[in-house]
């Protein structure tokens, strides 16, 4: 039996059962409800339903989830430039249906070799207000994301490379309609410095006017870009004439000219990591997989579930004061280890082992009080006698993708070029990240330093969590989300949803968000969480109503086929084969 009160049970009778329709309550009005997609070989679940189409195409011409997942990337640099693109960066997690094995391919930006911990301090040696840091060349990493699935594409495509771009270029030169979410973010000038910046002012502002929706936008500069890159492969980013044109836009930057030089590109490297996993008992065993350093998502989500896993959360409903308390108790200290420990462990030594150890989540989830709010959580002793916590500003324009495809492979893959429109640099049509900005400003705190201060060719710190579950050692679920540092709590919460309570995916994707980051918990803005507040402020919550725009993309194995649900927050779809 499901226990939980907010989602009507849906596929009741059977999975492949019409969804019933119901009344949408007035807290919900402007959100995308979509139906739940099912299909028996291969499923898409992304942000924009032109990256989805286009994942289809690639995967109908035989290609593999990552065919499909660089072919979905490439439309959402056009269609989504806000949340990510071809100059950011990503974390994927890949299942190969032959081995049974998880992977995963880091893509995160790097600071340039030039780059010193005092990179965002001013002349008296204090860290500069975070949205000036932001604006500008300055902020930019080397864009890890077309590296990475070039790579991923070497190991596991399967369709020759310059097919994938096919639907990017087709799009960017007969234009697309401005969605409802982009117009929005631009009138509302959510970047500051996208009206002051060439040439991306003149795009997003022709004639001094925001794009409006509903508009025909095309991109021809990101067209030629397309083009040169299919034509003579990645290297044309990393030392042609793309990369040339980078450097220039981020050295004669109109605001904060930047460090990243042609060798900076030319040296990039992304890496094949192995996954931080942990076996979690719900009503199943499941397998949990997700993105270790330079990621703080994937361990600290881990956390949070194992120091739940003692107890029985289907006593309570998901949405009920006595299951968000212990949730958000258990992200506390799960955070407190993350804003201390975690950052690129190429450069600092994490000790990702002993965070996820046993019998220290067993001592830490005794520190859990089913009658009271703890406070703010400390971290964990480890040998952190040098070590300084720091909590870097991070913004929630990100974008997740999850794919299936026929032959059974899988893809959850979360990207991003952080604040929204990125430093605002635009080069050969697409923006570039302001990643070096995840970095903490502070590169020492009390003398002490933070672990993730600025370094020459260190990755920032990242809460990307893109998620693979398990079951029986074959795919039972794919999900992420975007959300800057929250990501981590809403794809915890869905987490416990699908494996504790037996949600579907669309009662996932549905459900209220919830967040704690070690500080007040965060419900979100909706009249039955309004009801759960007084509760948890008698158990010493400091509680905040606030609008929470995840982006949960996920899949699920259902009986006969997959089950894909897109975010009704934001504008993707999920559609299968």
């Amino acid at each position: 039996m499901r226990l939980f009160s907010l989602i009507p049970l849906m596929f009741a009778s059977s999975v492949f059962a019409d969804e019933p329709s119901r009344a949408v309550p007035e807290a919900f009005t402007g959100l995308n409800y979509t139906k739940a997609s099912l299909s028996k070989n291969a499923m898409v679940s992304a942000a924009n339903p032109h990256a989805v189409d286009a994942a289809l195409k690639m995967l109908k011409m035989g290609g593999t989830a990552t065919d499909a997942a660089i072919a979905a990337q490439l439309v959402l640099s056009l269609v989504e430039p806000q949340s990510s693109g071809i100059g950011g960066g990503a974390f994927l997690l890949t299942f190969d249906a032959k081995t049974s094995k998880v992977t995963t391919f880091d893509g995160r930006e790097t600071a340039p070799q030039n780059a010193t911990p005092a990179l965002f301090l001013d002349k008296n040696g204090k860290p500069v207000k975070w949205i000036d840091a932001v604006i500008g060349g300055k902020s930019v990493g080397t864009p890890g994301v077309m590296r990475m699935l070039s790579d991923a594409h070497n190991k596991k495509g399967k369709l020759p490379w310059a097919s994938l771009f096919q639907p990017a270029i087709e799009l960017a030169e007969k234009g697309f309609m401005v969605s409802p979410r982009l117009a929005s973010l631009v009138k509302m000038e959510m970047n500051p410095g996208l009206k002051l910046l060439s040439p991306a002012k003149e795009y997003f502002y022709p004639n001094g006017k925001a794009i409006e929706e509903g508009v025909l936008l095309k991109n021809l500069p990101f067209a030629k870009t397309l083009r040169k890159l299919a034509e003579n492969g990645v290297e044309e980013f990393y030392t042609g004439t793309i990369a040339k044109e980078i450097v220039t836009a981020v050295q004669s930057s109109e605001i904060s000219p930047g460090l990243l030089s042609l060798s900076d590109l030319k040296n990039y490297t992304s890496i094949e990591r192995e996954p931080v996993c942990v076996e979690y008992q719900a009503s199943d065993v499941y397998k949990v997989c997700s993105m270790g350093p330079p990621s703080s998502g994937g361990i600290t989500v881990l956390q949070i579930l194992k120091l739940l896993e003692r107890y029985n959360l289907t006593e309570f409903p998901v949405d009920s004061a006595e299951t968000i308390h212990r949730y958000t108790q258990a992200a506390k200290l799960a955070f407190a280890d993350r804003n201390r420990y975690i950052a690129d462990s190429d450069f600092v030594d994490v000790p990702v082992s002993k965070m996820l150890a046993s019998d220290y989540l067993e001592k830490r989830s005794n520190l859990i009080d089913d009658k009271k709010d703890m406070g703010k959580a400390k971290p964990g002793r480890f040998n952190d006698n040098l070590i300084a916590s720091n909590v870097s500003i991070e913004q929630p324009n990100t974008s997740h993708l999850s794919i299936v495809d026929s032959f059974g492979n899988a893809i959850s893959m979360t990207t991003s070029i952080e604040m929204g429109f990125g430093s605002n640099v635009m080069s050969g049509g697409f923006l570039l990240n302001n990643q070096l900005t995840d970095f903490s400003l502070k590169p020492s705190v009390n003398g002490k330093l933070v672990a993730n201060r600025v370094e020459a060719g260190k990755r920032p710190r990242s809460s990307m969590t893109p998620v693979i579950v398990l079951k029986d050692n074959k795919v039972f679920a794919l999900i992420g989300s975007p959300g800057g540092s929250r990501i981590i709590n809403y794809v915890g919460y869905a987490l416990i949803g699908l494996l504790d309570y037996k949600m579907d995916m669309k009662q996932v994707v549905d459900l209220p968000r919830i967040s704690n980051r070690n500080s007040y918990t965060s419900l979100e803005n909706r009249a039955e969480l309004l009801e759960i507040k007084p509760k948890l402020e008698a158990k010493g919550h400091k509680v905040r109503m606030l609008n929470l725009t995840s982006g949960i993309h996920g899949i699920l194995k259902v009986e006969g086929g997959w089950q894909g649900a897109a975010d009704p927050r934001r504008e993707g779809t999920s559609e299968g084969l």
